[in-house]
């Protein structure tokens, strides 16, 4: 091996003075410095072996983190689109159907002037509110609403029924029901309500809406006393007249509002019973000799 070979185990030249390896310091006893920690690596998972595949593992990548999607995430993507859509005209029919009752009940404003007509369209007549916001005079009153008939039995007799409170049988059919009809409610009442708007302090009708509305609380009239068989089950009639009997709500005991409790009458006159006024099915005034006849 020559003089210029390098390494640990080349040997000085003759002659030439050999290089004292470094001097190597040694330091001082004491704590040995902490060397920085090289995290171990994660010991190889065993494969699975053969015929036993790992339960939710599969040859095509990790499992699937956390549950399944559920509700409309599970929909595909057209059958999303359509729920989206669906819940929006939801939303947007809802918001109008609010808007439309809050103009309804609230105070004449501009909105109402211009869009009055197609306010009351949407709201009658199954939405009808009875009640304002910021009224001054809440009701505070019981109207009731009678009628008695002249009716026509099938002998030939003519004579005049007692007075029914039509009210009252409505109110006795409400009463204890969880789902009262509409016409329960307030066919009767509206009706009343038409007529007293339409006429004067003497029943004289004010145009065209006034003989609408005596037509239509007579023939509602007629329908009930036909219902309860005024007069007895072949009987016919031939004239109504209504009446309203008007009584104050008391005040409560802590109030020292005084009110009469004294009721008020208003009693129309006599209304001649057309065949136009009767429900379909029954018996016009003329088939009373006839039904006579057959017995």
């Amino acid at each position: 091996m020559g003089a210029y070979d390098e390494g640990a185990n080349a040997r000085p030249v003759a002659g030439e003075p050999s290089e004292a390896p470094p001097a190597t310091t040694v330091p001082a006893a004491g704590p040995l410095p902490a060397r920085a920690s090289t995290p171990a690596d994660p010991p190889p998972a065993d494969p699975p072996s053969a015929g036993h595949p790992t339960v939710g593992h599969s040859a095509a990548g990790p499992p699937p983190v956390g549950p399944p999607p559920a509700g409309v995430a599970a929909l595909s993507l057209p059958f999303q689109i359509a729920s989206a859509l669906a819940f929006a005209l939801v939303a947007v029919v809802a918001c109008a159907h609010l808007g439309m009752v809050f103009l309804h009940v609230a105070p004449s404003n501009t909105v109402t002037k211009q869009h009055g007509q197609a306010i009351d369209e949407w709201i009658y007549p199954e939405f009808e509110q009875n009640w304002k916001l910021f009224a001054p005079n809440p009701l505070q009153q019981n109207i009731a609403v009678q009628v008695r008939a002249e009716v026509k039995s099938v002998d030939g007799a003519v004579r005049t029924t007692r007075w029914y409170d039509l009210s009252a049988l409505d109110g006795r059919v409400i009463d204890g029901n969880l789902l009262p009809s509409h016409t329960q409610q307030n066919e009767l009442r509206r009706a009343w309500d038409f007529f007293a708007a339409t006429h004067d302090n003497a029943n004289r009708p004010n145009g065209l809406r006034g003989d609408l509305s005596e037509r239509y609380l007579r023939r509602i009239a007629v329908l009930r006393l036909d219902r309860e068989e005024a007069g007895g089950r072949a009987a016919v009639i031939q004239q109504v007249q209504v009446r309203s009997r008007t009584t104050n709500v008391p005040p409560p005991e802590w109030s020292e509002e005084q009110v009469s409790d004294k009721p008020v009458l208003r009693q129309l006159p006599w209304w001649p019973v057309a065949d136009t006024d009767r429900a379909a099915g029954t018996r016009p005034v003329d088939s009373t000799e006839t039904a006579a006849s057959a017995r």
